[in-house]
């Protein structure tokens, strides 16, 4: 891959930022026929190369995934241009532990980091799986939700499994390729693994296993609940993207702009979901919270709504007939792409914003056993 390949990305994601999809869109279309064409769309409003040979989509995806122009995409597909950088010990609880395993399977394997809580004599009441964004590890997502200090109040075992700079430079999640999005493999599939292996191992019922994530990984935890209603009871959405709403890297552009309509049309999801998204959030459009919030509705009997606000976010409940919140919906004012209410200890956290951590935890556990009991409200409602 030479350079005029990456500069040419780079390109099409400062365009990106500016405002101008079309001109994106316009410019990774020319790179796909090849590099000396993309520096003529760029350099040229007027140029008008010769045709030439246009270059396998696949091959393109995959110098992309493998990093041979991550560095220009930067968060084209994810978060931020530079690793983020996590070097201090986390505080562990006492009595809890915080381990790494490697998960292996017929779908692939992945490091994990497993927070167990602290002995009580009795069974965890679920486990979360948490999909770090682009950049980031297991330790500095972790660090930066701090769902442990969650975990450890509610009984809950938390799982950050990490991707690798092998299935992607950046430390995405791939939730913009098809091979990643289906139910019998890839990332997907390794993904809903994992979760019921650890769920297995620890005795954890089928019905309390969750998923959630930032960006990328909540792109994916979108998808794990479209691909897998089976295994996760409820999902946690927090600045992603819809399941569809990209199969390669043209369509991930347009997608994170909030023009991934086409690719999502058909696909609807019936698991239980929290969303966030904040309205300052130019990396990946509001609207594509909004997305996610169709697709699961499209999946799920919800009739009843309700508006309230809880620390300045607007929150839209959608109900069944019996008062179970199936989807909910929090608007983050003046919040960019960012984990609400998170730690500074971590990247890409937005502290003074509601704790999207305690909401989540609170949604994923509001299904009483007993179904004719009312659900949990957010706290601090207003």
């Amino acid at each position: 891959m030479n350079d005029h390949f990456a500069t040419a990305m780079g390109r099409a994601l400062e365009q990106t930022r500016a405002g101008n999809p079309a001109e994106a869109m316009r410019l990774i279309q020319a790179v796909l026929n090849g590099p000396e064409t993309a520096m003529s769309v760029s350099d040229s409003d007027t140029a008008q190369p010769a045709p030439r040979p246009r270059r396998p989509l696949g091959q393109v995806i995959d110098s992309l995934v493998k990093g041979k122009a991550m560095h220009g995409l930067g968060l084209g597909l994810g978060l931020g241009l530079e690793k983020a950088r996590f070097d201090q010990p986390l505080s562990i609880p006492d009595g809890a532990s915080y381990e790494r395993h490697r998960h292996a399977c017929a779908f692939g394997e992945r490091d994990v980091r497993v927070f167990l809580p602290s002995p009580r004599g009795e069974p965890a009441r679920g486990l979360i799986l948490m999909l770090h964004g682009c950049t980031q590890s297991a330790d500095d997502f972790a660090a930066g939700t701090r769902m442990n200090l969650a975990a450890e109040e509610h009984n809950l075992i938390i799982a950050y499994p990490e991707q690798t700079r092998r299935a992607n430079q950046m430390g995405c999640w791939n939730w913009f390729r098809g091979e990643d999005q289906r139910r019998r493999g890839g990332e997907a599939a390794l993904l809903a693994d994992l979760a019921s292996s650890l769920a297995s191992q620890h005795g954890v019922p089928d019905d309390r296993i969750f998923a959630a994530g930032l960006s990328a990984g909540g792109a994916m935890a979108a998808i794990l609940g479209d691909t897998h209603p089976e295994v996760f009871a409820a999902v946690g959405v927090h600045s992603g993207l819809a399941p569809g709403s990209a199969t390669d890297v043209a369509s991930a552009y347009a997608a994170m702009q909030g023009h991934g309509a086409a690719h999502r049309a058909e696909r609807s999801f019936a698991v239980r979901s929290i969303v966030f998204h904040g309205s300052a959030d130019t990396t990946v459009a509001k609207s594509n919270g909004d997305a996610v919030v169709a697709a699961a509705l499209g999946g799920l009997a919800a009739d009843q709504i309700e508006d309230g606000s809880v620390a300045g976010a607007a929150v839209v409940m959608h109900r069944d007939r019996a008062g179970t919140t199936l989807v909910e919906q929090w608007t983050l004012p003046g919040v960019g792409h960012a984990w609400s209410g998170g730690s500074p200890e971590g990247s890409y956290t937005h502290p003074s914003g509601p704790d999207a951590s305690a909401e989540m935890v609170r949604f994923f556990l509001s299904v009483p056993e007993d179904r004719n009991k009312s659900p949990a409200s957010p706290a601090s409602r207003t």
